[in-house]
C-alpha cells in the first residue's frame, strides 16, 4: 500500500500546488482580471479530463507490462517542461482572444505534467486492485483529495508569503522531477508484482467482462452531479472575486472547501449523512439567494463560503452513494472528470458568451435546488414539499435580485474582463453614469450646457480636479483605465491625453453613450491593452500627469501597484510630473502601499479625501492620492489646504511582482461608496 499511496499523495499535493502558482504568474498579463482563475480551472478541469481519459483506455486496452512501459515514457517526456516558467512571449499584446491565449500558454507550459499528474490516482488504484484483487481502493481518492487540500492551504500559508513566483515555480520543478522518479518506481514494483501472479492479461479486464455494464441512468447521475460540483465552485470563485483583486488567497479557500468535500465524502460512507445534508442544502440555497446582492464582505464570504461547502457535499456524497465496483473505476473517475470540465466550461466559456450580465450564480442556484428536489422523488410529501419551496423561494429571490441588477439599465456587454452598464438618473438632473460590475466608473450630465462638467470620481474637489486645475498651459496626460472619459471633461485645447484600456467593451458603450471623446478639443490617442505592459513596451512618454484607475468592479489589478509597475511610471513621467492613483476601495486599503512606493521612489504623498457631506448625487465621495517629487505643486493653495500625507505602515513590505499579499491589506466590512 506504501508505495501508491506516497505516489498519489505526490501527484495530487503537485496537481493542485501549481493551479495557484501558475494562475498567479500570469495574472499581471490579463489586467489582473478574476476571469484568468475562471479559465485557469477551465483548463485544469480539462487536463483532469485528458488524464482521466488517457487512464480509462490504457487500463481498458493495454496489458499492464504496455501500460508501465507507456506510462514511463511519456513521464520521461515531460521532464522537457521544467522548469514550469510562463515565457513572455505569451504575453498579450492587446488583440488577441484572453480565453484562447491562456488555454494556449498554459497547455504549452505544464500541459503534459498536468495531465500525467492527474493520471496518477484512476491508473495507480487500478494497478493497485490488478495486483491485489482484495480491496476498494476508494480511499486511496480521499488521500489524493488530503494532498490536494495541504497544497491548496499551504500555498498562501506557507508557499507565497517564503517564495516568490519564479522560486517557487523551480521548486515545484524539482519536486515534479522527484515524483516522476517516484511514480516510475511504484509502477516497476506493480508490474514485477502482476507477472508474478503468471496472470496472462489484467485482472481488472477479466472482471469488466464478467461485470455488467453501467446503466445509462447512472452514468447520467454521475455527470450530471459532477458538473453542477463544478459549477458552483465557479460561480462562488467568480462572485467573490468580482469586487476584490483576483489573488491567490482568494481563489484556495472555494477550491480547498470543494475538495475537502471530496475528501470527507469518500473516506467513508458515515460522514455524508442525507437527512442532515439535505435539510441544510435547502437553506443554504435560499441564504445564497438572499445575499447575491450584498456587498458586506464579512458576511456575503462566510455565507457564500458555507453555501459551497454543503452544495459540494450534496454533490459529491450522492456521487459517493453511487460507487460502481471497482472494474468500472477509472469509467467512473472519466466521467466525474467530464463533468467537472463541463461545469467549468459552463461558467467559464458559455455563461459570458450567452449571458450580458452576472447571472451564472442565480443559474447556478435554481439547478441546484432542481436538483435537491429530484433527488428528494422518493421521499414523503413532506419531505417534497420542503424541496419545493426552497426552489420556489430561490427561483423568486433570483428574480428580484435580476431586476434590480437590470432596472432601468440602457447599455449592458459582458466579456472576458466584466460587465459594463450604463443608467440615466433624471431627479433632479438627467445624468448618465456608467457600472463596472457593482462600482460607478464615472458618468456624465446629459444637460448640453453641463456635459463637460467634471463628475463622479473626477469632481473638482477631487485629487485629480484640484491637481488639473493646478497645472497651467498645454499637459500632457495619460490615464490607465477609461471608464466613462470623464476626466477629459478637464481637457482642454493643445492638451495631449492618452487613456490605456484592456476592455473593448468600455471603448465601445464609451463612444455609443457618453460625449467626452467627441466634444473634448485635447487630441486624443486610445490604446488598447493593459495599460502597464503597453507603457513597458513604448518609449518614455514624458507625461505631466499619470492616473492610475483600472478598476474590474471594486478591484485593482494588484500589478498595477508593485515596485516594477513603478519604475514604468517613472519613466513615462517628467521630473516635476504627478502619479494620482486611485484609491477608493471598499474593501482593499490601498494608501499604505502606495506610500511604500513612493517612499522608496523618493517621492511625496497628497491623500485628498472628497467626502463632502451633501454634496449633488453626481458626485461620488472619493480618496486620491497624488505623488509626486514637486513640492511645489503640492504646495499650491489647491492641493496642501485640502489633503495629508498618506499614511504608511513600516511594517508592511513593498509590494513586487514576485510578492505581493493581499491578506495584510484586505477589509473585511465593507465602506460605503
Amino acid at each position: 500500500m506504501f508505495p501508491y499511496a506516497i505516489t498519489i499523495f505526490l501527484s495530487a499535493f503537485l496537481l493542485f500546488l501549481v493551479q495557484p502558482l501558475i494562475a498567479k504568474q500570469i495574472l499581471p498579463w490579463f489586467g489582473g482580471a478574476s476571469s484568468v482563475w475562471t479559465t485557469c480551472l477551465l483548463f485544469f478541469q480539462s487536463a483532469l479530463l485528458a488524464g482521466y481519459a488517457y487512464a480509462h483506455a490504457s487500463v481498458r486496452w493495454l496489458a499492464p507490462r504496455r501500460q508501465v512501459q507507456l506510462h514511463f515514457a511519456l513521464l520521461a517526456a515531460s521532464l522537457a517542461f521544467l522548469p514550469i516558467v510562463a515565457s513572455v512571449s505569451w504575453k498579450p499584446t492587446g488583440d488577441e482572444d484572453p480565453i484562447l491565449r491562456i488555454l494556449g500558454l498554459l497547455a504549452v507550459t505544464i500541459g503534459m505534467p498536468y495531465m500525467l499528474l492527474s493520471t496518477t490516482t484512476p491508473l495507480l488504484q487500478s494497478w493497485y486492485w490488478q495486483r491485489f484483487n482484495a480491496s476498494v481502493p476508494y480511499r486511496l481518492f480521499a488521500l489524493s483529495n488530503f494532498a490536494s487540500l495541504l497544497a491548496l492551504l499551504g500555498y498562501p500559508i506557507l508557499v507565497e508569503p517564503l517564495f516568490g513566483v519564479t522560486d517557487s515555480a523551480r521548486l515545484w520543478s524539482w519536486l515534479y522531477a522527484a515524483f516522476v522518479l517516484v511514480c516510475a518506481t511504484t509502477g516497476f514494483i506493480s508490474l514485477r508484482a502482476m507477472a508474478g501472479r503468471n496472470s496472462p492479461e489484467p485482472q481488472n479486464r477479466r472482471s469488466t467482462s464478467q461485470s455488467a455494464p453501467v446503466p445509462f441512468t447512472i452514468l447520467a447521475q454521475w455527470l450530471a452531479l459532477a458538473a453542477l460540483g463544478s459549477c458552483v465552485l465557479l460561480a462562488v470563485s467568480n462572485h467573490l472575486t468580482q469586487n476584490i483583486p483576483s489573488v491567490p488567497f482568494l481563489w484556495v479557500v472555494p477550491l480547498a472547501l470543494y475538495l475537502l468535500t471530496f475528501i470527507i465524502c469518500f473516506d467513508h460512507p458515515r460522514w455524508y449523512l442525507r437527512r442532515i445534508f439535505m435539510p441544510m442544502l435547502g437553506i443554504a440555497l435560499v441564504a445564497m439567494a438572499w445575499m447575491v446582492d450584498s456587498l458586506e464582505l464579512r458576511i456575503v464570504a462566510p455565507v457564500f463560503a458555507a453555501g459551497l461547502f454543503v452544495s459540494c457535499m450534496f454533490c459529491h456524497g450522492e456521487l459517493a452513494r453511487l460507487k460502481p465496483d471497482p472494474s468500472h473505476l477509472t469509467l467512473y473517475y472519466l466521467m466525474i472528470s467530464i463533468g467537472g470540465a463541463l461545469g467549468a466550461l459552463a461558467v467559464a466559456v458559455a455563461a459570458p458568451l450567452m449571458l450580458k450580465g452576472y447571472f451564472e450564480m442565480h443559474g447556478v442556484l435554481v439547478a441546484m435546488s432542481l436538483l435537491l428536489l429530484l433527488r428528494l422523488s422518493g421521499n414523503g410529501w413532506l419531505v417534497r414539499g420542503a424541496a419545493l419551496a426552497a426552489l420556489i423561494a430561490v427561483i423568486a429571490l433570483d428574480v428580484m435580485a435580476i431586476r434590480s441588477y437590470t432596472d432601468g439599465i440602457r447599455e449592458m456587454d459582458r466579456n472576458f474582463y466584466g460587465v459594463v452598464r450604463t443608467r440615466d438618473w433624471f431627479e433632479p438632473t438627467s445624468y448618465r453614469a456608467m457600472y463596472h460590475g457593482g462600482i460607478n466608473h464615472g458618468g456624465q450630465r446629459l444637460d448640453s450646457a453641463a456635459r463637460m462638467e467634471p463628475t463622479s470620481y473626477f469632481a473638482r474637489t477631487s485629487g485629480y480636479g484640484r491637481l488639473l486645475q493646478s497645472l497651467d498651459g498645454p499637459r500632457k496626460v495619460g490615464v490607465i483605465g477609461l471608464g466613462a472619459g470623464a476626466l477629459l471633461a478637464y481637457s482642454r485645447g493643445g492638451d495631449g491625453w492618452v487613456f490605456y484600456e484592456i476592455d473593448p467593451g468600455v471603448i465601445d458603450i464609451t463612444r455609443r453613450e457618453f460625449s467626452f471623446l467627441q466634444d473634448t478639443k485635447a487630441n486624443v490617442e486610445l490604446v488598447v491593452g493593459d495599460g502597464r505592459l503597453a507603457l513597458e513596451r513604448e518609449a518614455p512618454r514624458g507625461y505631466d500627469v499619470l492616473g492610475i484607475d483600472a478598476f474590474s468592479g471594486d478591484s485593482i489589478p494588484m500589478h498595477l501597484i508593485t515596485r516594477e509597475a513603478m519604475a514604468t511610471y517613472v519613466k513615462h513621467l517628467k521630473p516635476d510630473g504627478a502619479i494620482v492613483f486611485q484609491a477608493t476601495n471598499r474593501f482593499v486599503d490601498l494608501m499604505p502601499v502606495v506610500r511604500r512606493l513612493a517612499d522608496e521612489f523618493g517621492m511625496q504623498t497628497a491623500w485628498v479625501s472628497d467626502w463632502a457631506e451633501g454634496a449633488d448625487y453626481w458626485v461620488s465621495a472619493t480618496d486620491q492620492v497624488i505623488v509626486t517629487r514637486n513640492k511645489a505643486l503640492l504646495e499650491s493653495a489647491a492641493i496642501r489646504n485640502f489633503s495629508k500625507p498618506a499614511p504608511g505602515r513600516p511594517e508592511l513590505p513593498t509590494f513586487t511582482d514576485d510578492y505581493y499579499n493581499l491578506l495584510r491589506i484586505l477589509k473585511f466590512r465593507a465602506e460605503p461608496e
